[in-house]
């Protein structure tokens, strides 16, 4: 497997032979910036934490510049927070026991460009060395623009794959927009109930982002919480910690679907749903 960026890192925490450690992947995180993952897929790195059959990948497809920064990282420079943040994101490799850590360093312009061809063939690139059974990336109802602009390029490399080597199952998963508004049918549940002190690991990695003046660390435990509890009105809570997604394994499976269309369908069938609770309560 060869990357296009020649800043680009690949890391194996374990150190087996690249080639290798891609084989192994079963559960793969496409991510825009150092933390999404373990943000958004946790669920992924949950499953295979402790399993001698089951590995997560990461892929994260931004190089960290433009981060905001204070306290002991005010002085920073871009080149500095970029560095910072690579390490912060081979370090939560380490504790979360990935197979493998892969930064493809693209300034955020080159990943927003939808003319530019890089990412889309590094990404087919590496889903054909991994051919993971389950991806995890963003929701293309986030609202983070660089977000969208990874999601996009996901779908469409695994649409350049054979059928046979795409995966089961792509989940686009909350960070900058939660997914509670999904009808309740439609929601994909991620269930990461006793994982908590893996969880507040991997996030506290992530020092330079927590002192830059956001609580990621505890804003992502408090809604995985929050999803738990409010998830079902009339029934206790049989999870301390659920995590959303959208199902984009039709996206992945059928390339005639059109991505605008299969997306704006979920929000017109929330738009349904919440239309036909007024018209009943008003008797209409």
């Amino acid at each position: 497997m060869t990357l296009l960026n020649p800043t680009s890192d690949v890391f194996i925490p374990d150190g087996l032979p690249p080639a290798e450690a891609l084989a192994r992947v079963t559960h793969l995180g496409i991510g825009a910036h150092q933390d999404d993952l373990e943000f958004m897929a946790f669920h992924g790195i949950a499953a295979c934490y402790a399993s001698a059959t089951e590995w997560f990948g990461g892929v994260t497809c931004t190089n960290g510049a433009g981060s905001a920064r204070r306290g002991a990282f005010a002085e920073f420079t871009d080149a500095q927070m970029m560095a910072v943040r690579r390490e912060e994101q081979c370090a939560a490799a380490t504790l979360g026991r990935y197979a493998a850590m892969l930064q493809l360093d693209y300034p955020s312009s080159v990943v927003q460009d939808p003319a530019d061809p890089r990412l889309v063939a590094d990404l087919t690139a590496i889903l054909a060395a991994t051919q993971p059974r389950v991806v995890y990336t963003h929701n293309p109802a986030d609202k983070h623009r660089t977000h969208l602009a990874v999601v996009v390029p996901v779908i469409q490399a695994i649409r350049a794959l054979p059928r046979a080597q795409r995966p089961q199952a792509v989940h686009g998963c909350e960070v900058w927009r939660d997914l509670d508004w999904l009808p309740d049918s439609e929601k994909v549940v991620h269930d990461v109930s006793g994982h908590d002190t893996l969880a507040a690991g991997i996030n506290g990695v992530f020092r330079s982002q927590i002192a830059g003046g956001k609580r990621y660390d505890l804003a992502v435990l408090g809604r995985r919480r929050a999803n738990a509890t409010f998830f079902a009105s009339h029934t206790l809570d049989r999870s301390d910690a659920l995590a959303f997604a959208l199902d984009l394994t039709p996206l992945a499976l059928d390339d005639s679907l059109d991505i605008v269309d299969y997306v704006t369908g979920f929000i017109d069938r929330f738009k349904a749903e919440v239309a036909a609770g007024l018209r009943q309560r008003l008797g209409n």
